[in-house]
């Protein structure tokens, strides 16, 4: 893969073309964001990605439009289960469906991904049950699934310190001679986080094979990216000796390339690759949050426009599909997948607290057993209180 250094857009612009320039000679251009399917759902050339969409058909277009329905409903349903109380919180992706399911879709099942707190798309289609990514929220687990089964790490709160268990685990990977990819997701806020930086240094310094992998939604909770990004976020990672794109984050295919182009680099020992997904987070930071305050409604209005689903839909309607049965097919899963995760949460039986001791070391040790220990008679003088009531 041949990437040129990117030189500097026009700052704060809300259109994730700014600074599109035409492609040449198979190189992105300086500046650009490279694009395949555009906002009204037209295919333009870009001879950056188009050799990674080359299986590309009809019916991938379909299941990666079915993919997003899919995972924009469970987000809805989730938003909506916090607000009725069976929930304590929740993180919605809202706009963010094709920065999600693009990149998960060009992962193999020996890639390892490290989110952070708003990949549920990209644990859903990890095989993660929807289940357990709603019990972390309702608070009745103390991790939520197993990693080695999904490949995937639990959810970090922690901002950007997953970055760092990702070079970590890359690293590890590298000494195995493994052919494998470490993919670490992460917002535009983290960017400015230590964490993100140093694990980008030790990246570079051993090559280790890691796709870093920034969701630019423009927003870190309330503070627009302008604040902390006078160039864009895609430069950042050049001054470190990692190569970056910047993509369309509402074209699924864009991200679909990229991602490919860059887990392709890691697994084949050329190093790590920076991918900046250039979207918009439609909702709040999370359901405790009222972005009411701080969202200009015109620019909300006007990346409602560049909706990734509709765009995709557009362009299979384009290639003569039967674009009615497609959401029809969609909307079923998506509906079977809420009415799934309502039944479950009816019957889920919470983790007692004893599950904190036994998913902490591998082994038990002298140590935490004690901890047990203690914590099981601290709990028992509330048992004798209430007997004694």
């Amino acid at each position: 893969m041949t990437l040129v250094h990117p030189t500097p857009v026009e700052h704060g612009s809300t259109d994730p073309a700014a600074g599109h320039t035409p492609l040449e000679d198979g190189h992105a251009s300086a500046g650009a964001t490279l694009q395949v399917l555009d906002a009204e759902g037209t295919r333009v050339p870009s001879p950056e990605l188009d050799p990674w969409l080359e299986d590309v058909d009809a019916a991938v277009l379909a299941d990666l439009f079915r993919s997003m329905t899919v995972v924009r409903r469970l987000d809805t349903e989730a938003t909506h289960l916090q607000r009725q109380g069976e929930l304590a919180l929740w993180p919605p992706l809202l706009g963010q469906e094709a920065s999600q399911v693009g990149s998960a879709a060009a992962l193999r099942a020996d890639d390892f991904v490290f989110p952070s707190y708003r990949e549920n798309g990209v644990a859903l289609l990890r095989g993660v049950p929807a289940l357990d990514l709603l019990r972390v929220w309702r608070g009745s687990t103390f991790s939520g699934w197993d990693p080695k089964a999904t490949g995937m790490a639990t959810q970090q709160i922690i901002i950007g310190a997953q970055a760092l268990h990702a070079v970590g685990y890359a690293m590890g990977v590298q000494r195995d001679q493994a052919d494998a990819a470490t993919i670490v997701y992460f917002g535009d806020g983290a960017t400015s986080q230590g964490d993100v930086n140093e694990a980008m240094v030790f990246s570079a310094t051993y090559q280790s094979p890691v796709v870093f992998f920034c969701q630019n939604n423009h927003w870190a909770i309330s503070e627009p990216v302008g604040l902390q990004a006078r160039r864009n976020i895609a430069d950042r990672p050049w001054g470190f000796g990692i190569p970056a794109l910047r993509v369309d984050g509402n074209d699924v295919l864009a991200v679909l390339a990229a991602t490919r182009q860059a887990v392709a680099r890691a697994a084949e020992g050329g190093g790590p690759t920076f991918i900046e997904a250039v979207t918009y987070r439609m909702g709040p930071h999370t359901t405790a949050d009222d972005p009411t305050r701080y969202q200009d409604p015109e620019v909300l209005e006007a990346w409602r426009a560049r909706d990734p689903l509709a765009r995709v839909e557009a362009h299979l309607a384009s290639l003569g599909e039967d674009v009615d049965a497609i959401r029809a097919e969609a909307q079923a899963a998506a509906d079977e997948l809420a009415a799934e995760v309502r039944r479950a949460l009816e019957g889920l039986v919470e983790d007692g607290p004893d599950t904190m001791f036994s998913e902490v070391y591998a082994e038990p040790h002298q140590e935490l057993e004690r901890q047990h220990r203690d914590h099981g008679l601290f709990l028992a003088q509330f048992d004798d209180e209430e007997a004694g009531a």
